[in-house]
């Protein structure tokens, strides 16, 4: 692995991106107009908001990422980018962890709009420091970029891509404790839950919405964030391929 070329990599996907004005609405204003949405569905009862508001603060960056990492590595084979990447002195660790890089940055500003806007703007309040929710929300984005660069090893087109965000994405909202709390789902669901990097992600998110500081249970749950995101990406570095077939 090599410094110099995982920064090269993230710089290259940094200036894509710039000029993809398309991918930049979807990453910074899509979360922002879901959460102006989510707020005016509630709009008689704030406190309903402030419970679902702060648990999409980090659901939408996640989904969004997760979405756009897994077609862009994709593309990135399609074209035979990845190909031509590959035959030179740069490894597979080098491309993930600078793609890591590069939508860690995107992530990080898609999360301080999004806060700011709920926080500022929407009303949001919650009983744990709002920075901290910025962090976790940027931990979420990641979590999603690092899973979609994953799964895309496993799609042969951007549709295939596309169709792995109900396979996987879906059932984890179905079962983060969003609808029902996780303690009082059937006792099968709850051990698969378990296994679910979101089920963390909305817990931490909650924890912080009910007490004024943080919590044991938080710092655990943002350090098996950390955990899945790195086992994401070795394990994306490990499928990654040259070319689709």
């Amino acid at each position: 692995m090599s410094a110099r070329l995982t920064l090269a990599t993230a710089g290259r996907i940094l200036r894509q991106l710039r000029h993809d004005r398309r991918t930049i609405a979807l990453i910074l204003v899509v979360p922002t107009v879901l959460l102006t949405l989510l707020r005016y569905l509630y709009d008689n009862s704030p406190q309903l908001f402030d419970r679902v508001g702060l648990i999409m603060l980090g659901v939408f960056p996640l989904v969004i990422m997760f979405l756009l990492t897994s077609v862009a590595m994709l593309r990135e084979r399609t074209t035979g980018t990845l190909e031509r990447l590959l035959t030179t002195p740069i490894g597979k660790v080098d491309i993930l962890l600078g793609y890591g890089i590069a939508f860690a940055v995107a992530a990080a500003v898609q999360a301080a709009i999004a806060a700011t806007l709920a926080y500022v703007l929407l009303g949001l309040d919650t009983l744990g420091p709002a920075w901290l929710v910025g962090v976790i929300a940027v931990g979420n984005s990641v979590l999603g970029m690092a899973l979609g660069l994953l799964v895309s090893a496993f799609a042969n087109s951007e549709f295939q891509a596309v169709q792995f965000m109900p396979a996987v994405v879906l059932p984890q909202v179905l079962l983060c404790g969003l609808l029902q709390p996780r303690d009082q789902m059937a006792g099968w669901l709850q051990a698969i839950s378990d296994v679910l990097p979101m089920s963390y992600a909305v817990q931490a998110l909650t924890e912080l919405g009910a007490h004024t500081e943080p919590t044991g249970v938080m710092w655990r749950d943002l350090g098996i964030i950390v955990g899945c995101v790195i086992v994401a990406l070795l394990l994306g570095a490990a499928t990654l391929r040259r070319r689709t077939a």
